[in-house]
């Protein structure tokens, strides 16, 4: 929202988001009182010395604040997907959807590629962490580090570095003839995937796919809202009730200049 000057008016964007939220998480979200907005929750946690809680916060990773859920007892990871099993959340989204996000912050949702693309650009390098919980309770987590997505013109193409984790590497390891590594976004009105249909039409119990990094199809798929996938960790022989996507300044964090940067440096 802006001022009759052209300014983000901030005071008008949080009354705007905050009024479907409960009454205790507004002064999370007032980011007690900081003088800058953080670019994510990372640099939340840091600015409150590591006091922050988990809960939704202001960040501005680009020109505009957004509001984000904040895993702060994980270390500051800011979340950009949350999904569960047979959610209520449609994730069979347009291109324009996916692009600027939907759902609520604080359940299922999708926070949307540009904001992906505005984080994970820098200045610094960010990795991105996938947190599964199955039926039993067990939980399976990996990271991969860097994490780039790319700019709506790029079709907000995914790219990796290595992984590490007790999951599957489920979108770099091509163990099933699906890459989703350097693959662009596709939706069900954007066909950008590598098979002779749009996979994010392709229908599984009457659910399609969801937008996702699709090759022809995937190895991997935390879109679809009933079924998780993620090859043999969450499938329909192995349930998953849950599944997170976030990310965070790399623990090898340095300054890349953007100018000097190669897309095969990643």
């Amino acid at each position: 929202m802006l001022d009759v000057n052209g300014v983000v008016d901030v005071e008008h964007l949080k009354a705007q988001n905050l009024r479907m939220l409960p009454t205790d998480q507004h002064n999370q979200i007032l980011n007690q009182g900081m003088k800058a907005l953080p670019r994510d929750c990372h640099e939340m946690l840091l600015s409150s010395s590591g006091q922050a809680r988990d809960g939704v916060y202001l960040i501005q990773p680009g020109d505009v604040p957004i509001l984000v859920f904040c895993a702060m007892q994980e270390g500051g990871w800011t979340v950009v997907q949350h999904i569960t099993m047979n959610s209520s959340v449609n994730f069979d989204r347009t291109w324009s959807e996916y692009k600027l996000g939907f759902g609520a912050v604080t359940g299922d949702h999708w926070l949307g590629n540009e904001y992906l693309h505005q984080l994970t650009r820098g200045p610094g390098r960010y990795k991105l962490g996938v947190k599964l919980v199955d039926k039993d309770a067990v939980t399976k987590t990996g990271e991969y580090d860097p994490v780039l997505v790319e700019d709506d013109a790029s079709g907000f193409r995914l790219r990796l570095g290595l992984f590490q984790g007790t999951a599957v590497d489920a979108l770099t390891l091509d163990t099933e003839n699906y890459l989703h590594d350097n693959q662009k976004f596709t939706t069900k009105d954007k066909d950008n995937d590598n098979y002779f249909q749009n996979c994010a039409k392709l229908e599984f119990q009457g659910v399609a796919g969801g937008g996702w990094w699709y090759d022809a199809c995937a190895g991997a798929n935390l879109n679809r809202r009933n079924v998780i996938y993620w090859q043999k960790d969450c499938n329909k022989e192995h349930l998953c009730k849950y599944a997170w996507m976030m990310v965070k300044p790399s623990d090898s964090f340095k300054l890349v200049q953007g100018a000097d940067c190669r897309k095969d440096e990643l």
